[in-house]
């Protein structure tokens, strides 16, 4: 007999007749009571099991954890809370659980302790919520871009460009580490790599993505890319994915545009195709916040904040005017930020962009005209000569979501650009190419997939939003 899915089960019209189910048991109570769950919905099946007809045998072996089959029929739940129940004539253990070593017993684990246990965490509720929304936000992704008209690019994960400049990238080498080939001046020979050059893996897919672009109008990519920064807090991995829409012919304010319809879309659409996970994950986030002291308490319930970006235009700043806002603003004035703010070209913080957001907009905020020294080489110099035609989308809670750019459609002044950050030319020949060909005026953002499904979510360490974090000293499973 096919089995039916749990989420199927409990969403039937009809009942008094014969179903399979198969799944994990998350609980066995008084040998008769099995909580079942597949991971197709968030709600566990209760399936009543005739003890006294059942070999004792079979109903030792109904431990947290071990996967069974239970054949029966589908009649309307007497308890409280549940529509459905199985009335189980045939029990079947599939796979044993020790019930000694099992880690995911039902009672409350930390975060922590859930990390250690990234291969079994899934089968708790609230990380198979976080999966599935995960796999949905992925699917709207792709169904928002494509609807557009937009063509999915698969850029090069192995690259010899730093798209950010920043030289915190992975090396990729088939070199061997003892007796590495050297030139003359003791160097690593490159030319007796793998590739012939040196090589990395991927910071961003951008450059790659703007060739496209300037042929095909308008793309997007959406893949793994990596960052070797050592930076072991709640906001970085060392890998995690990007989405990067890039568009022909699209300016600063264009671009503006097409990120805040685009996140105002996938989070639409997780909130439709979602509610039992997000209410689960809201209760979550109400008992976590219940710990904290009451000034570090969110000021929104989980799917108030979801519809808070819904509801609101993003509010469209200017650097400057935010320079001016954060040196006036009261925390700033009695040094209650970590960095202070006491000048223009200050690179912003994590804390001063959620002021903006929380405390002064109360709504999200795209902060456009960055200062062109904190800002990567590829951006749009802007006609005074000091800022550049960058832009950063804010949320509250989590501070920067987006970052993109009018790119510097301009041959001469991109090359100018690169002499002064020691980018040599040759090193970005076919970037530069794209600029001696039929240049024109085009711009596109990137989003970390991670921090999108931690807002989203409303976990507050992205290592808990993928599914193996790859994070400084850590790569297990």
């Amino acid at each position: 007999m096919k089995h039916t899915k749990v989420k199927d089960l409990l969403n039937s019209t009809t009942m008094l007749h014969e179903v399979n189910a198969k799944g994990w048991v998350r609980t066995f109570r008084n040998n008769q009571f099995i909580a079942l769950n597949d991971g197709s919905t968030i709600n566990n099946i209760q399936c009543v099991v005739d003890f006294e007809n059942t070999p004792e045998e079979t109903l030792k072996r109904v431990t947290t954890g071990a996967a069974v089959s239970v054949t029966g029929t589908l009649v309307e739940s007497k308890g409280a809370g549940q529509k459905y129940e199985i009335q189980v004539s045939k029990l079947e253990i599939l796979g044993d659980s020790d019930a000694e070593k099992f880690p995911m017993q039902p009672k409350k684990h930390s975060l922590e302790f859930l990390r250690e246990n990234a291969h079994l965490r899934v089968r708790t509720n609230a990380f198979g919520a976080i999966m599935r929304i995960r796999s949905v936000l992925s699917f709207a992704v792709h169904q928002y871009f494509q609807e557009k008209g937009f063509v999915y690019v698969n850029t090069p994960i192995i690259t010899g460009s730093d798209a950010e400049g920043a030289g915190e990238m992975f090396k990729v080498t088939a070199l061997p580490f003892d007796g590495t080939p050297r030139t003359e001046d003791g160097k690593v020979d490159y030319k007796k790599d793998f590739f012939g050059k040196e090589t990395n893996l991927t910071v961003s897919g951008q450059l790659e993505g703007e060739t496209f672009a300037m042929a095909l109008g308008q793309i997007y990519t959406f893949g793994p890319t990596f960052r070797a920064e050592n930076s072991n807090t709640s906001r970085h991995l060392a890998e995690f994915w990007m989405i990067e829409p890039e568009v022909a012919f699209n300016d600063l304010n264009d671009n503006m545009d097409l990120a805040e319809d685009f996140i105002q879309y996938v989070i639409k659409f997780v909130l439709e195709k979602c509610p039992e996970d997000l209410k689960f994950l809201e209760g979550r986030l109400l008992e976590e916040e219940k710990s904290k002291p009451q000034a570090d308490r969110s000021e929104m319930a989980l799917l108030e904040k979801l519809n808070f970006v819904l509801e609101n235009n993003f509010k469209r700043v200017s650097y400057t005017e935010a320079i001016e806002i954060l040196r006036n603003c009261t925390p700033n004035k009695k040094k209650k930020f970590s960095y202070i703010i006491d000048e223009w070209g200050a690179d912003l913080q994590s804390e001063h962009e959620r002021y903006l957001v929380e405390k002064h907009f109360k709504c999200p905020v795209i902060l456009f005209d960055y200062p062109a020294n904190i800002k990567a080489f590829y951006m749009r110099l802007n006609e005074d000569g000091k800022t550049v035609r960058a832009m950063d989308i804010l949320f509250p809670g989590i501070g920067e979501i987006v970052g993109g750019s009018q790119r510097e459609e301009r041959y001469d002044v991109l090359v100018e650009k690169m002499k002064a950050l020691g980018i040599h030319e040759e090193e970005l020949w076919w970037y530069l190419d794209t600029r001696r060909f039929g240049s024109a005026v085009h711009s596109g953002f990137g989003l970390g997939f991670e921090r999108l499904v931690l807002f989203v979510t409303g976990m507050t360490n992205i290592r808990d939003v993928i599914p193996f974090p790859r994070t400084p000293m850590n790569a297990e499973f």
